[in-house]
């Protein structure tokens, strides 16, 4: 009831103020028309506030209208009373009027309200199957477009549900497959994996990228990548599975491909060392041998030729035998080992096998604790890690640091190998996927890849962790556990021409073999000569006499500074001065790449003694021909 007094009070105030216009009108109208004003507030209060307002306005306005505007009612009882009882039924059946326009009016809207209301339910009901219709279709033409097969089942393994990717990849049609079961594609011996794989949503667990093997129509075995998930109905209980197969029989090629082409770009990388430091020991053998050849008549300068052609056949065969056991050729067999033992035999081909920029840092104890592990697949770790440092430095000179020592931990004893480069190092996502097969932040692949690392690391029950920061360089630590337990060569004698010469030579060359063998042949021949094992050395010799040097042969490959950069920085000092360079490139291939240098002569390693002195006595004597437009060339002696 407490939300009808507005009503009345609103009625109140209505009768007052159409009171008050009477009163104003009343000079006008006398005692006529007493009730006029309170007739016409009576409807309104009716129409707009109900039945009862209008009542209660038109019985108290009349009561109140007939003693205020008609003085005389005493006197006039009964005609007044006559007056008063046919206003009241009057304005009685005209509020009643209103009354039912009023409740009609409000049924209509209402009635139209809800007309609206279920036109815009219908609307909405419509736009919105229209809108899942077209999600399902675009949901059905995606299915379809795939080019993975999607498939449905049931808890039984019934196919639901084919698409055009399962025709394509499996080759049955889908009328041939729906109402069958899923295991006309699963190989006899891999039911239980696929009874395991559907016990497992049947558990509400998901399957992904699981690579298995299914069976063609046509009986042909394909390799696939599933991924099955459970189906749930409107309660929520799982009533099937969906599973998607891709063929990765492809990406199976390509991967098989890329390991190929991994061990062939990692025998090149060998290759390439190999092939320079045994072009360096040949070179020494040949240069040493004709050398010998040439002083048959001093039984004791022979002997000391031979010893050098011995000492490099020697390194030769340790060469060989460290890179057998790189390659891993033999057995896997366990043996107790001797860490750094292992470094110290492979230190050689190690050297060879990183770039001559990058300086090599040992720091092997002697006194390790033995582990058990195989020679070979221990050496390959090694070597992998080592290329790998070395190769985060790129072409710019770097420090690559090996170190082993002992380390206890929960009171187990460990050998500890540590690999540190000063290279680019790596951010969190690439340090994340060191480990992964094929990863790689080149352009091309290097070596046999860290994942191989790993998978040798855990052969042997050890450990491996990295740190690496952008800028910073990386270390690669491994933990191991720490175990309780030939015929003479006949020499060609070359024939005696006169190779005898003059000047100073500065021999340029990180191979003590080989720096040794051309001070021997050109001293043999009259040369004074000046010996350097890097480049940096060599420019700083070079530049504290330039003039003094008849000829410079100089090395392409060296740590430090290598051939090229020594070049340019003795063509800034001398542009006249003779220089014979000398690698393993061929010639033709060393001659176009250094046209615009304007070399002197090239000597491909390995030579003799007599090819080195007859190439620099051809370098002096084209300087000496040319000495009137040189005046820079050094006198003659």
């Amino acid at each position: 009831m407490r939300s009808s007094y507005p009503r009345y009070a609103a009625a109140l105030l209505c009768l007052i103020m159409a009171l008050a216009l009477r009163w104003a009108l009343n000079p006008l109208l006398g005692p006529r028309n007493p009730y006029i004003t309170v007739f016409i507030a009576a409807l309104l209060v009716s129409r707009f506030w109900g039945f009862g307002p209008g009542l209660t306005v038109a019985i108290a306005g009349s009561a109140v209208a007939m003693r205020l505007f008609d003085p005389q009612h005493s006197l006039s009882l009964i005609p007044d009373s006559i007056g008063l009882g046919l206003f009241l039924i009057s304005t009685l059946c005209a509020i009643w009027v209103i009354e039912l326009l009023r409740r009609s009016s409000e049924r209509a809207s209402r009635s139209a309200m809800l007309a609206d209301q279920r036109l815009k339910e219908l609307r909405d009901r419509n736009a919105e199957r229209e809108r899942q219709q077209k999600i399902s279709a675009l949901y059905t033409a995606i299915v379809e477009s795939s080019a993975d097969a999607i498939i449905s089942k049931n808890l039984d393994g019934i196919v639901q549900s084919w698409n055009l990717g399962a025709t394509q990849i499996f080759g049955y049609a889908p009328e041939e497959a729906i109402g069958r079961s899923i295991n006309i594609l699963i190989p006899p011996e891999r039911l239980a994996e696929a009874e395991e794989l559907m016990e497992r949503v049947r558990h509400g667990g998901r399957v992904t990228h699981f690579e298995t093997v299914r069976v063609r129509r046509d009986g042909a075995e394909i390799p696939v990548s599933l991924a099955v998930s459970p189906i749930r109905d409107a309660s929520g209980a799982i009533v099937g599975a969906s599973q998607i197969a891709r063929d990765i029989a492809e990406q199976k090629e390509l991967e098989q491909h890329l390991r190929q082409t991994q061990k062939l770009e990692s025998l090149g990388v060998l290759a390439g060392g190999l092939a320079h430091d045994f072009n360096n020991l040949l070179t020494g053998i040949m240069g040493n041998a004709s050398l010998a050849a040439a002083d048959l008549g001093h039984p004791e300068a022979v002997r000391e030729r031979i010893q050098e052609v011995l000492s490099a056949s020697e390194r030769a065969a340790l060469l060989v035998r460290q890179m057998l056991a790189y390659a891993g050729k033999g057995r896997f067999v366990l043996e107790p080992l001797d860490l750094s033992a292992q470094i110290d035999e492979i230190v050689v081909l190690l050297r060879t096998s990183i770039s001559r920029s990058v300086e090599l840092d040992l720091h092997l104890d002697p006194h390790l604790p033995w582990i058990d592990g195989d020679r070979s697949q221990i050496q390959q770790v090694i070597m992998n890690l080592a290329i790998n440092g070395a190769e985060a430095m790129g072409d710019r000179p770097g420090k690559l640091t090996i170190v082993t020592r002992s380390h206890r931990q929960n009171d187990a004893s460990h050998v500890v190998l540590e690999v540190t480069d000063n290279g680019c190092g790596m951010d969190e996502d690439t340090k994340a996927r060191i480990f992964d097969p094929f990863f790689t932040t080149k352009f091309t692949g290097r070596g046999l890849g860290l994942s191989a690392v790993m998978g040798i690391i855990r052969t042997h029950r050890a450990s491996i962790s990295v740190e690496s920061a952008p800028g910073q360089g990386s270390r690669f630590t491994v933990l191991f556990p720490a175990t309780a337990n030939s015929r003479p060569v006949e020499l060609a004698v070359e024939p005696e021409v006169d190779l005898r010469g003059y000047g100073n030579v500065l021999v340029v060359d990180d191979e003590d073999l080989v720096r040794n063998m051309a001070r021997f042949t050109l001293e043999r021949w009259g040369y004074q000569v000046e010996v350097a094992a890097d480049g940096r050395c060599a420019v700083e010799v070079f530049s504290a006499r330039p003039f003094e040097f008849a000829a410079v042969l100089l090395d392409l490959t060296m740590p430090i500074m290598n051939g090229e950069e020594a070049l340019r920085h003795i063509r800034r000092i001398r542009p006249d001065v003779p220089v014979v360079l000398s690698s393993g490139f061929s010639e033709g291939e060393a001659v176009q790449r250094f046209r615009e240098d304007g070399i002197s002569g090239y000597l491909q390693k390995p030579y003799t003694a007599t090819a080195l002195a007859s190439r620099i006595k051809q370098a002096v004597a084209r300087c000496d021909n040319e000495s009137s437009a040189h005046p820079t060339c050094p006198p003659s002696a």
